[in-house]
């Protein structure tokens, strides 16, 4: 059974950092393609970072790039998500997705305020 779990999000200062974390089950996180999303209320659901199967390439939305970075731990079998200067408009609810078959979990709520 697939199942994907997140964790790591929080309350944080503008500037500050959090590391998201997506715990999987039922595959190995190497052999798939993995993608992190965010939500924010009243938005549209947008792609974030990815990492591609069997590698180590990435890609990044532009809004975060240069300051998120997304990698894998094939031990752990989790993707995370290393966040860094965090802006008031990276406040949402980020989900990790397997790409091929849409298994998504359900959020991890990521506030960033003074």
């Amino acid at each position: 059974q697939v199942q994907l779990v997140e964790s790591g999000g929080g309350l944080v200062q503008p500037g500050g950092s959090l590391r998201l974390s997506c715990a999987v089950s039922g595959f190995a996180v190497s052999t798939a393609t993995m993608a992190w999303y965010r939500q924010a209320p009243g938005k549209e659901r947008e792609f974030i970072a990815r990492i591609y199967s069997e590698s180590t390439t990435t890609s990044y939305a532009d809004s975060v790039k240069g300051r998120f970075a997304i990698s894998r731990d094939s031990a752990q079998n989790t993707v995370n998500l290393q966040m860094n200067s965090l802006r008031p408009e990276d406040t949402a609810v980020y989900t990790c997705q397997k790409t091929v078959g849409n298994y998504r979990g359900q959020g991890t709520q990521v506030t960033v305020s003074s």
